[in-house]
């Protein structure tokens, strides 16, 4: 298996096209990566960064997964903190508003329609840029909203303040809308989708300080290396990749018949297909939804508690900690139901019913029309619930690896959570994109010289 994946590697270099492609994206995401390094000017994030290198933000927690995403660009006060999430927002909302907004709903079904969407997007990623960017210049400028403990970050003196947060907002908008940019060239002219490569990079970035964490856990403080705890979790990480891969891949497969029918003087024959359902329609928006709404409340009952001394929301703080019975109990239930809302606002069974009549194809056993909707939301509704509960077990593994068996969060965070979801997913999207080039190089070469190049 090994020799066959390495040919395929080294027949990737043979192709000019695809060699090509592979060096143009690993040359933009090493640019990506420089923007997560570059500080902005008028900042000193030695303090921040100590704070996270103490572990004073896990990976779960809304400051831990925004630095995720960031690829540790936010704890460096770096020219890319904003990340690509801003971008990633924008076209969230542009799909959510397209599901309910009748006026987009038509622009998405004409013909140019989707690129004037992606350019809405692209304005609205200003939008939601400059407006974050300021939140997080104050955020800078006043570290204890941000965690306790932090020292100032901010070089300059009061008088410039203004200078500070007008400089440091467009720096940031600058910063993301130059990563939204070099991540649609990835995707124009690399290999694989550009805007996941780029959070992908992002996370894999964090590989280093989790091999550190490892080998801190079994060989610090002169504790010898359990052998069956390292096997233990090498079992549970091999396990974990197999698991999200099988459910990432999986579906349920609809079989649909085509008539016979005629269209001017032409008559296109019957045939059978299928229609693919994925088990995890959601992908990973679910657990980011929830672990953002879920980590609000915590931090809002725990700065009034300390702020008016009341101990009562101090405790209610204390009951959403990460890893409680609590958290663990809302943070499932809230997967379960963006699972189902994101299906909800983004399967339109009722229009894959219509085009299905329109072109003579129905489901064997199924009359056309309603009974065809209603019988795809049933089948879709019990599919959701599986890829649901399987998002709920992979997001949970990190917070039971660290809060109750005592695993660094920069170590668990590669067992499952947002992090193996997204490293998973985009992996197997450029794995699929290579062999597709793969494949027409193979036919190519097959045709004009006779023999076969690009084997695999």
């Amino acid at each position: 298996m090994f020799s066959s994946i390495a040919n395929s590697l080294a027949n990737c270099f043979k192709i000019p096209e695809l060699k090509s492609r592979i060096i143009f994206t690993l040359i933009v995401l090493a640019v990506c990566r420089l923007a997560a390094l570059i500080p902005a000017p008028g900042l000193d994030a030695s303090a921040l960064s100590a704070f996270f290198a103490k572990g004073g933000a896990d990976s779960n927690s809304l400051l831990g997964m925004y630095s995720l995403f960031t690829g540790g660009g936010f704890e460096k006060c770096a020219v890319g903190s904003l990340g690509i999430m801003p971008y990633i927002s924008a076209t969230i909302i542009i799909q959510l508003l397209t599901a309910v907004i009748p006026m987009l709903s038509k622009l998405a079904r004409e013909e140019g329609g989707r690129t004037k969407l992606i350019q809405y997007g692209r304005y609205l990623t200003v939008l939601i840029c400059l407006g974050q960017g300021f939140v997080m210049a104050l955020g800078w400028e006043n570290p204890k909203f941000i965690a306790e403990g932090v020292g100032r970050l901010v070089t300059y003196n009061d008088n410039w303040i203004w200078w500070y947060r007008i400089q440091t907002t467009l720096i940031l908008t600058t910063g993301t809308v130059l990563l939204m940019w070099l991540g649609e060239q990835i995707t124009d002219r690399g290999i694989g989708n550009g805007i996941s490569l780029i959070i992908a990079i992002g996370i894999l970035a964090r590989l280093p300080q989790a091999f550190q964490g490892l080998g801190d856990m079994f060989f610090a403080q002169g504790h010898q290396f359990n052998f069956f705890h390292g096997a233990a979790l090498i079992i549970l990480l091999f396990a974990v990749i197999a698991g999200v891969i099988a459910v990432t891949q999986a579906q349920r497969k609809i079989p649909v018949q085509y008539a016979q029918r005629a269209v001017g003087r032409k008559v296109y024959s019957g045939g059978s297909s299928f229609m693919p359902l994925r088990v995890n329609y959601s992908g990973v928006m679910p657990v980011i939804f929830a672990s953002a709404i879920l980590m609000l409340p915590s931090m809002l009952f725990r700065s009034i508690g300390s702020q008016f001394k009341l101990k009562l929301f101090s405790e209610i703080a204390s009951s959403l900690d990460r890893g409680s019975g609590l958290y663990l109990t809302l943070f499932g239930l809230m997967i379960l139901f963006f699972s189902y809302f994101w299906v909800a606002t983004q399967f339109n069974e009722i229009q894959i019913a219509d085009d299905m009549k329109k072109s003579g194809g129905y489901i064997p056993g199924v009359r056309p029309g309603q009974a065809t909707s209603d019988f795809l939301h049933r089948v879709m509704s019990r599919i959701t619930l599986a890829g649901a509960i399987f998002l709920t077990v992979i997001a949970v593994i990190p917070i039971v690896l660290g809060n109750w068996l005592h695993i660094p969060q920069t170590v668990s965070q590669y067992f499952g959570g947002t992090s193996m979801l997204i490293m998973v997913g985009v992996m197997l999207d450029t794995m699929r994109q290579m062999e597709t080039h793969l494949l027409m190089r193979h036919y190519d070469g097959f045709l004009k010289k006779g023999r076969l190049k690009g084997r695999f």
